[in-house]
């Protein structure tokens, strides 16, 4: 579906991008459920992945099925991934090195789970989790939205245990580790002022950069 952005900008507020930006995300890892060799390989890299993760790879949670016939809006046979923002580069770099013959949808987790259409609405509310904010790792498959719902009343929270988790003293009685990811997080945001001082370093350091970009000075 083409999208019409005549009139938006891309945020520039740093409240408001930090305000909207993303926790939490599904990867659907897609096998054709007849095709013997993909669904073993799909198999096994779901065994991977629970074994990176009990290793301290990165946090990535998939769910405890998988769907040998097409299920909701997914065409062929899949399972789904949990990942919070903070391990998504270390999942994604994974994936993309070793989905091998399968493709994997990559989706945001927010509200909008799927597009409502209507003329009344502006270009800036037609996105929605699902089809104009997700991805594909390998070629994509044609999804059939009308399984899901347009709107959910909030964020839905998944694994919500993962914003208490604390390393057991006794199993690990050197270890001071606090684990607390995704939308349910209680760790605070890097102030504005810290993050605006980190922001100058960053740029004081790339003057030594010359295939780097500068950015623009401050309004």
């Amino acid at each position: 579906m083409n999208f019409n952005y005549s009139g938006r900008r891309p945020a520039t507020d740093l409240k408001t991008v930090l305000k909207t930006e993303i926790k939490e995300w599904h990867f659907h890892i897609y096998f054709h459920q007849t095709n013997a060799e993909e669904r073993q390989y799909a198999l096994e890299l779901r065994d991977a992945i629970l074994c990176l993760r009990r290793d301290g790879a990165f946090v990535a949670v998939p769910l405890f099925r998988v769907n040998e016939v097409p299920m909701g809006p997914h065409p062929v046979g899949s399972y789904e991934v949990w990942v919070p923002s903070e391990t998504f580069a270390s999942v994604y770099s994974y994936l993309c090195m070793n989905r091998g013959p399968l493709s994997i949808l990559v989706h945001p987790i927010t509200r909008e789970e799927r597009m409502k259409v209507l003329f009344c609405l502006m270009p800036a509310d037609v996105v929605s989790d699902h089809d104009s904010r997700s991805s594909w790792i390998g070629p994509p498959f044609p999804l059939d939205l009308t399984k899901l719902p347009i709107l959910t009343v909030t964020v839905p929270l998944q694994y919500p245990s993962l914003s208490t988790t604390r390393v057991d003293p006794v199993l690990s009685p050197t270890l001071n580790i606090s684990l607390e990811v995704g939308y349910s997080s209680n760790n605070p945001y890097m102030s504005l002022e810290d993050r605006a001082a980190l922001g100058a370093n960053v740029e004081k350091m790339l003057l030594k950069e010359k295939d780097a970009a500068r950015a623009p000075m401050a309004s």
